[in-house]
């Protein structure tokens, strides 16, 4: 596994934002993050000069679906677009000087064979037909009209060659016609109930290979041999076998793109009788192509050995494999939507080498010449030419790093197999671009103790390898500028009473996890606090005090709080050496009366003393009240059939919040103020309290017991009593 990473430099118990970190790219999917000019990167994370690769023709349009080359090296390039008139036929030269061979009226032209005579079979689609362009200039014949047939196929995917027949691959419906080299009537190979029969792959033996879109089937025939029937070889996990490759030992490879099950693309119109009521679709790749998306579920490459033992190689789930080549033993893969052409380990599955990044979105068609590949390349469309032999120089460079704070620059760590032949630069700034404002590349030197780039927050590097390099990974120690905790919140809740943490002990466990492809290779640490909430329980004689605090070191935190009463200069210690981000304590400590906290956090635990940062954060003024109201005298007469009852409370540091009363210990009654509202230190209370008999009571009835009880609003309560006779 393969991953940027920032470690710390050594262990210690909890402690683990101190001191040097370092910065280590190991792993395939952050180098494929960083730029490549002509670097291979192996899927374990490796590297290497990959093979050298430059823009032979532009073609100022967005597509190029098919790619041939003839025997004088010239290459020819089937072009599309979105509208009628697209199709167009370019010849290369080597020089990369090009010209319009052949124009139709289709969308485009989706296959083309260079025959041995030296003319083109161009296959156009949809709605098209398959032509032969002159060698010599003159005008293309129709070689195969789908209008004549009886199925009447929309769209015509591959042209194979075998002998004296040229076999045309077909969709909507899936059928694969026979058609002589000379011209004359098609006839049917094979036909299936699939989607599509979207691509051919003709070998030396007169095999026949062909793969659908639909079931995703790789179908083999013997040509060559009369009556054969077509044997379905393997049916893959993904919906549509988008390109066939074989090697020198008779192994088949094969891609296979989209979900199967129900296409979520619209049906395409069919006319004719097909024999079969089937709704057709577009093949799925072909719309990822032309919409410049992806496949669901990604693409996967299968290899079938010559015994017919089929097994799968890769899979890739970004990517959609558009063509397979075997060039030098090698299987290479072109690729959409990030334009990446992929040589394919055949004997370890799972293992692959990004060889290139093309300036196009799709890579989507390979044809051989005597010295390397052309590759046809989709939005936008271009040719490439990838050569046998390697880049040299061949420069990578890395993504940016953010260290998330200033910091110091340190000796570079680098593991490599062949340490003498590339060269290691780096460079830094302040901000994220490096065209604004950074330093100049500088040239690390083996074994020294700085990469000798300026302080600053980010930093970047790059590898020059020479043929023959490889490198397998770049680590760069970093100190970061001690920056001071922040506080950035306090809140102060009354009558409220969380548990202490019991104090923490030393981590002695270490957790060894595999690492997510999309775990971030920067560690943010100025990031929102938690602010769920805190449990605690109800206790009218606590208080609670909470904050958050962060440190964009990422430093441990060790916090102090600190009161001062309201008028106060002073600043007095409450706690100290708090692990966690409350306190919860008796609010008996301070005198009634109101008051501010202070938290300071300090990043103590991780630095020296003389080092040591500290922030910090005051509330807002609160009330601390644990004293009762303190009530006058309770008068209390009869009037009639009921009491009239009154009564002064005061309280010295909160207002009066409500009063009750009960009569001969009866259900406790709201009674209200004199004012009303009860909003006051002291609030006055007349009232009339009704008596309630109770039937067969021994009680005198001649003598009743009337009580209050006042609460402040902080709940504390007083309560007072008085007798009444008649």
């Amino acid at each position: 596994m393969l991953v940027s990473s920032v470690m710390v430099m050594g262990l210690c118990c909890g402690a683990m934002a101190q001191g040097t970190k370092l910065w280590s790219v190991d792993r395939y999917d952050d180098l494929a993050k960083g730029s490549s000019d002509g670097v291979a990167i192996r899927s374990d994370g490796r590297l290497e000069a990959g093979p050298a690769t430059s823009l032979l023709y532009t073609t100022g349009g967005s597509y190029v679906w098919s790619v041939a080359v003839d025997a004088a090296g010239d290459g020819y390039a089937g072009l599309g677009g979105t509208t009628s008139g697209s199709a167009v036929v370019m010849k290369i030269a080597p020089d990369g000087k090009a010209a319009k061979v052949f124009e139709g009226t289709e969308f485009g032209v989706q296959a083309l064979r260079v025959l041995a005579d030296g003319s083109v079979l161009a296959a156009t689609s949809p709605d098209g037909k398959m032509y032969r362009v002159s060698a010599d200039g003159g005008a293309a014949t129709v070689l195969f009209d789908p209008a004549t047939t009886e199925e009447k196929p929309k769209y015509l995917w591959d042209v194979a060659t075998i002998g004296d027949n040229v076999f045309v691959a077909t969709g909507a419906p899936a059928v694969v016609y026979r058609v002589p080299k000379g011209g004359g009537k098609a006839e049917v190979l094979f036909r299936t109930t699939d989607q599509h029969i979207r691509c051919l792959l003709a070998t030396a033996d007169g095999m026949l290979w062909a793969g659908s879109d639909g079931s995703g089937v790789i179908y083999r025939i013997a040509t060559m041999q009369p009556g054969a029937k077509p044997f379905a070889v393997y049916a893959a996990t993904k919906r549509e076998i988008t390109a066939l490759a074989a090697d020198a030992a008779g192994n088949i490879y094969a891609a296979g793109v989209g979900a199967k099950g129900a296409s979520s693309l619209p049906p395409l119109p069919v006319t004719g009788n097909v024999g079969v009521s089937i709704t057709f679709v577009q093949a799925g790749s072909a719309a990822a192509a032309s919409t410049n998306t992806v496949v669901p579920d990604g693409s996967e490459i299968y290899k079938i050995a010559a015994d017919g033992a089929p097994s799968k190689l890769l899979a890739l789930k970004d990517d959609v494999v558009y063509a397979l080549a075997v060039r030098n033993g090698a299987l290479l893969a072109a690729t959409g939507n990030r334009g990446r052409v992929y040589r394919v380990d055949t004997a370890m599955p799972g293992r692959f080498t990004d060889v290139a990044h093309l300036e196009a979105t799709e890579g989507m068609a390979f044809a051989a010449v005597k010295d390397g590949l052309l590759v046809a390349t989709s939005n936008s469309g271009k040719v490439f030419k990838m050569r046998d032999r390697v880049t040299s120089p061949a420069i990578y460079t890395s993504a940016v790093f953010d260290a998330q704070a200033f910091s110091q620059w340190g000796r570079a760590e680098v593991r490599s197999s062949s340490p003498a032949a590339f060269d290691l630069y780096a460079r830094s700034g302040n901000v994220e671009s490096p065209l604004m404002g950074w330093s100049e590349w500088m040239k690390v030197a083996p074994d020294a103790a700085s990469v000798g780039v300026p302080a600053a927050r980010f930093v970047q590097w790059k590898a020059v390898l020479r043929e023959g390099a490889t490198v397998d990974s770049v680590g760069l120690n970093y100190l970061q500028a001690n920056a001071a905790p922040v506080v950035d919140e306090i809140v102060v809740q009354p009558g409220a009473r969380v548990a202490a943490t019991v104090g923490a002990q030393a981590n002695t466990t270490v957790q060894v996890s595999f690492v997510a492809p999309t775990a971030s290779s920067v560690p943010m640490f100025n990031v929102t606090p938690d602010t769920g909430p805190l449990a605690a329980q109800k206790d009218k004689t606590a208080m609670t005090v909470r904050w958050s605090a962060h440190d964009d070191n990422g430093d441990d935190l060790v916090y102090a709080v600190y009161y001062k009463g309201a008028g106060e200069v002073n600043w007095r210690l409450l706690k100290d050496k708090v692990s966690d981000k409350f306190l919860s304590f008796d609010a008996s400590l301070l005198p009634d009366g109101s008051y501010t906290l202070k938290v300071v956090a300090s990043d103590a635990p991780v630095h020296t003393d003389a080092m040591a940062l500290t922030g910090d954060k005051v509330s807002e003024e609160f009330v601390v009240d644990t004293t009762p109201p303190v009530p006058g005298a309770l008068v209390a007469e009869m009037q009639g059939n009921k009491i009239h009852a009154r009564l002064e409370a005061r309280d010295a540091t909160s207002p009066i919040a409500h009063a009750e009363y009960s009569v001969d210990a009866g259900p406790w009654q709201y009674v209200e103020p004199a004012g009303k509202i009860s909003d006051s230190l002291t609030e006055q209370y007349d009232f009339l309290a009704e008596i309630s008999h109770v039937t067969g009571s021994v009680t005198d009835t001649k003598e009743h017991v009337i009580a209050v009880r006042v609460y402040d609003r902080y709940e504390n309560v007083v309560a007072v009593k008085a007798v009444v006779r008649q």
